[in-house]
């Protein structure tokens, strides 16, 4: 008697494991291209990079890096596109409900972790922006849209007299210019305080401390 021919069930189940694996490696692989394509964006941006760079960067041969990208284009693309899904979640306002000393003060202590945690994301971007956003800018609706959003609800806390008059965005700019100089200019902050680059736990605390006090008088919170 002949076997019975497997079922498309039976046929599935076989080669699942072998896809899963192959799935794992895929993801695994992409893992290492972005983060070879930060560092190396992030030391010589657009112009300066090369897929041969990123490659040897990731370990790859160039024409293994270019089966898993179309150009080095669409990758700084990507990268950039990460960068500001980050953002999202780094200056999400919580409840306008809780006020601007906790909101606010939050959202000084997650950027700051963010420019501790991953400078060379912030310097891709710094650098993007300062050559005036030639990709990023057609790419920052919905961060605009949550900037204004932001904006308004930091105008309702002054209109309650839960903080000093200012302009809010100008507020939000402060923030983040202050924030921001810990990510790109961490060489020259560890210099001048005499301490590793890096910090340790402990010199981090104390900054996103000092950090956040300071930028919370500054606008005058409650």
């Amino acid at each position: 008697m002949s076997a019975r021919p497997a079922s498309i069930n039976e046929e599935s189940d076989a080669e699942a494991p072998a896809t899963r694996g192959r799935s794992r490696k895929y993801t695994q692989v992409l893992g290492l291209i972005n983060q070879a394509a930060i560092e190396v964006f992030a030391s010589v941006g657009l112009a300066g990079a090369s897929t041969q760079a990123i490659a040897d960067k990731a370990g790859l041969s160039k024409a293994q890096l270019h089966y898993y990208i179309d150009s080095k284009e669409a990758l700084y693309r990507q990268v950039l596109q990460d960068i500001l899904n980050d953002w999202i979640v780094v200056f999400g306002f919580s409840d306008e409900a809780f006020g601007p000393r906790k909101v606010l003060g939050d959202l000084i202590r997650r950027k700051m972790m963010f420019s501790f945690e991953h400078p060379l994301r912030s310097r891709i971007f710094t650098a993007e922006m300062m050559r005036g956003a030639p990709v990023l800018n057609s790419m920052m609706d919905t961060s605009k849209q949550r900037t204004d959003q932001a904006a308004a609800v930091i105008r309702n806390w002054m209109n309650q007299g839960l903080m000093d008059e200012a302009d809010p965005m100008l507020v939000l700019f402060h923030i983040w210019a202050v924030t921001q100089f810990y990510a790109d200019h961490a060489t020259q902050a560890a210099y001048f305080r005499d301490t590793a680059q890096q910090g340790d736990d402990k010199d981090r605390r104390y900054l996103i401390e000092q950090v956040t006090e300071f930028l919370l008088k500054g606008a005058g919170v409650r």
